[in-house]
């Protein structure tokens, strides 16, 4: 168990040994970045699971450490959280900080994963068929040289799926799950593309 200021953010999502890119501009964000540089440099990033002031919070997320930051002059930060570890709520905290404090049961990290070649191979050619339906520029030779790992959860940290697909992602118990995942949600959205469908 251990206690997490939580930044709910949909969208975001962050994963063990993966980085991710914050700009913090709201007060109360600032509030919490200052305050976890003052203390263990931890924050947990979650997902809203709907509106509402303030909106209720899905179950799992992931915390990071502060591993960069940029202090801005007016009081704004640039940060790059470095996954640690999945985390689920246990209870939300009664607090007096302007930022959300949860008790938290902390997953360990686990050793890095690999796919199978046919996975891997299943996975790149979704990737491909996707980011051309969509008129993305990427660099396929760089996307062959990622690790199994970097590749998966690169690709749920960016993909533009909604809230409650991105959640599934994170919540998929293995590398292999994750992928599979992906690439159920490319297909899924090649097909119906912004017409508003969702997968639930």
């Amino acid at each position: 168990m251990t206690r997490l200021s939580v930044f709910p953010l949909g969208g975001a999502l962050l994963f063990p040994r993966m980085h991710l890119p914050l700009h913090i501009f709201e007060p109360r964000y600032r509030a919490m970045v200052t305050d976890a540089l003052a203390r263990d440099r931890r924050i947990g990033m979650i997902q809203p699971r709907g509106a509402g002031e303030p909106p209720p919070l899905f179950d799992m997320g992931c915390v990071g450490r502060i591993a960069e930051v940029e202090a801005l002059d007016d009081g704004r930060f640039d940060i790059v959280l470095e996954g640690l570890a999945r985390f689920t709520i246990v209870r939300e905290l009664d607090v007096t900080t302007p930022f959300r404090q949860v008790e938290a049961e902390l997953e360990p990290a686990g050793a890095s994963e690999t796919l199978a070649m046919a996975e891997r191979a299943s996975l790149e050619m979704e990737s491909r068929r996707f980011a051309d339906g969509l008129g993305y520029a990427v660099d396929w030779e760089a996307v062959s040289r990622l690790d199994d790992e970097s590749l998966v959860n690169g690709i749920a940290q960016i993909a533009p799926f909604d809230i409650a697909s991105k959640q599934a992602l994170l919540e998929a118990d293995t590398l292999s799950e994750r992928a599979e995942l992906i690439v159920q949600l490319m297909q899924f959205y090649g097909r119906h593309g912004d017409d508003g469908a969702t997968l639930q």
